[in-house]
């Protein structure tokens, strides 16, 4: 089975293909990039399945009518942020999407705040559609808390930041193959692949 992923972000495409990979799943991740491109999409529903479904038709459009589509819309919730910035963590430091602005934004307005109050999350929302206006919706989360400042050089975004519970390393810092078990995007994939193994079964 083919998914189209509604993203330009070859990070996101390896770490999904990897998961497919590694699951045994039968599934080709084929990023926006080799169909021409991910069309503009304007992320302002202020709801992470809004967000998504916004991307994945967008995509779909471009696509053949019996094509699937998956898309993601993902972010970190801050306890003391009243769970910001959330469905805008991709523009938290301004419309350019920089994910190097954004985590040093991040890093700078929680700098001074208090151990008992540096929780967090990363959650991922993971939108599949398809033909007849078909949609699957699937999510995951991953507990922990933020660091006073970046740690490690793998991952990406906010991942230097966020160290899951019951760890002592961030998420840049544990590689791929504990990230893969233990991440927000991995458990909103396991609900997506138990769908995915009923479809091609």
């Amino acid at each position: 089975m083919k998914l189209y992923l509604a993203s330009g972000n070859a990070h996101k495409a390896a770490e999904l293909q990897a998961l497919a990979t590694s699951g045994g799943l039968a599934v080709e991740i084929i990023s926006a990039r080799a169909v021409g491109g991910m069309p503009p999409v304007e992320e302002d529903t202020g709801t992470f399945v809004g967000n998504a479904r916004k991307k994945a038709l967008a995509l779909r459009a471009k696509l053949p009518a019996d094509a699937w589509v998956l898309a993601d819309d993902s972010g970190v919730c801050v306890e003391a942020l009243d769970g910001g910035p959330g469905v805008e963590s991709a523009y938290y430091a301004g419309p350019q999407g920089d994910s190097a602005a954004n985590l040093a934004k991040l890093a700078a307005v929680m700098r001074d705040v208090p151990e008992g109050r540096r929780g967090a999350c990363f959650y991922c929302l993971l939108l599949v559609a398809g033909p007849g206006g078909a949609e699957q919706v699937f999510e995951g989360k991953c507990e922990g808390v933020l660091l006073r400042e970046p740690r490690g050089g793998a991952g990406f975004g906010y991942d230097p930041l966020f160290v899951p519970t019951g760890y002592t390393q961030s998420y840049a810092e544990l590689g791929d193959v504990v990230k893969g078990q233990i991440s927000h995007r991995a458990r909103a994939w396991a609900e997506l692949a138990t769908w995915l193994r009923k479809r091609t079964a």
